[in-house]
């Protein structure tokens, strides 16, 4: 029985839609055998649900045009329907060919002068990026481990920080390998990652299509550069992929590693846990090696490892400070805790300077406040579940002071008239969202 036939069944007893069925069946035969590799995939990208699922996510995620310059906008004004449609007679025909990325280059949070090159392909590649990963993710994700938790469906950074809290609190493995992957989307081994996807995938048409985006170059300056290496870093399928290549290091770990200590990875950021210096330093040892059969290297100057007992030393993950913390309460108990990091705080810091710039002075105040309170509310519903509130009750500080200062400009006055005129009371009046009081407490859940 084929898995479209599956589908069917599992959607009209389940009631649930037919690409959603599609990779239940999916999942559920990559689960029972392990060992299986699935021939007829390509097929099933081109289907229209499929195609019509990926354009909605590409559409929810906007982003800029392509080297074609064509945007969403612009196939939403000619017609949806018929560019899917034409879509997918090219895949099916197979005169679907990738165009190469566009190259654009984005600043580090937190680190001014320094920039993420990333690829952003064209909307059509990303539709069909999209209907690819909706068609190989339930495979995969059948095979990946509970040591990996980025970009993976029903699991968060925050599952990953709560594991860290309760293997180094609870467990007493008080040495941390903060290990840093030197440029791991631009420096996969394409030949390594093909290798690894072809262990479950066999549909030739599917391998190629998948050859053709990791091929296709890149364009920035008016020259189009050939692509030795890499994931399209920027496009729908790109933290599938590097999953996929990165999921040797869970295996090794599980298969032996493990005797060293926990490991924790999400995407290409990874932390391992330990007993003691020695085996940090033979984790260290053995990651690198691992990594090295998929070109990829630990970078030498942001792997450190920190002796976390009794807070002698901390390390940043997913943008929080770790640190062990004695217990008021309870002197001589000592927790692992956490707050957002230094480059966190500055990059918050960053945004609302930009935000409350005097050049926005002849504008009404209730303009900035709206803006601030987008950022200030995303950045502080990740940041509070953790131990934070000394750090919100530090930025509820500065934005008092910048909107301060930002009226003062409008009213032609001198200094921050924050403690007398602009106080606390007239920036809730103005309804700025407050971050204190908005922690919560650590998340009761994590992966073993």
């Amino acid at each position: 029985m084929s898995a479209d036939v599956s589908a069917r069944s599992v959607s009209h007893a389940t009631g649930v839609d037919r690409v959603r069925a599609l990779q239940r069946v999916l999942y559920r035969c990559a689960k029972q055998d392990q060992d299986r590799r699935f021939h007829a995939l390509h097929d099933k990208v081109a289907r229209s649900d499929v195609m019509r699922r990926a354009w909605r996510e590409v559409r929810a995620n906007r982003g800029a045009p392509g080297v074609d310059g064509v945007s969403i906008d612009d196939v939403e004004r000619l017609g949806v329907d018929e560019f899917l449609d034409e879509l997918a007679a090219k895949l099916r025909t197979g005169r679907y060919r990738p165009r190469p990325l566009r190259r654009v280059r984005i600043p580090k949070p937190g680190k001014p002068g320094q920039f993420r090159p990333l690829g952003i392909p064209g909307v059509a590649d990303r539709v069909v990026m999209a209907a690819a990963k909706i068609v190989l993710e339930p495979i995969f994700e059948a095979d990946f481990l509970p040591t990996s938790y980025g970009f993976r469906p029903g699991r968060s950074a925050h599952h990953a920080l709560e594991t860290i809290r309760q293997t180094v609190t609870w467990r007493g493995q008080q040495w941390a390998l903060d290990a840093d992957i030197r440029s791991c989307f631009d420096e996969i081994d394409h030949d390594a990652l093909l290798a690894q996807i072809g262990r479950r995938v066999c549909d030739r048409r599917m391998l190629k299509l998948l050859g053709g985006w990791l091929r296709a170059g890149v364009f920035e300056g008016g020259i189009v550069s050939a692509t030795e290496a890499g994931t399209p870093q920027g496009s729908p399928i790109s933290p599938l992929l590097a999953n996929i290549a990165l999921h040797v290091l869970d295996e090794a770990w599980q298969g032996g590693g493990r005797r060293l200590g926990e490991l924790v990875k999400y995407a290409d950021d990874l932390v391992i846990l330990c007993a003691n210096r020695e085996q940090a330093e033979q984790a260290r040892e053995q990651a690198a090696a691992i990594l090295d059969g998929i070109g990829l290297r630990l970078h030498p100057d942001k792997t450190r490892i920190a002796d976390l007992s009794r807070g002698a030393e901390g390390f940043e993950f997913l943008g929080f400070e770790h640190r062990m913390c004695e217990s008021w309460k309870q002197p001589g108990r000592w927790y692992l805790q956490k707050w957002p990091s230094r480059r966190a705080m500055g990059s918050i810091r960053a945004k609302i300077r930009a935000r409350t710039d005097r050049r926005y002075a002849r504008l009404p105040l209730e303009w900035a406040v709206e803006d601030l309170n987008r950022i200030l509310r995303g950045w502080g519903n990740y940041f509070r579940y953790g131990n934070s509130a000394r750090k919100f009750d530090q930025i509820d500080a500065y934005v008092n002071e910048r909107l301060a200062l930002l009226a003062s400009a409008k009213h032609w006055l001198r200094g921050r008239n924050w403690t007398t005129r602009f106080t606390y009371e007239w920036v809730n009046q103005l309804g700025v969202y407050r971050l204190g009081g908005t922690v919560r407490p650590t998340l009761a859940y994590a992966s073993r």
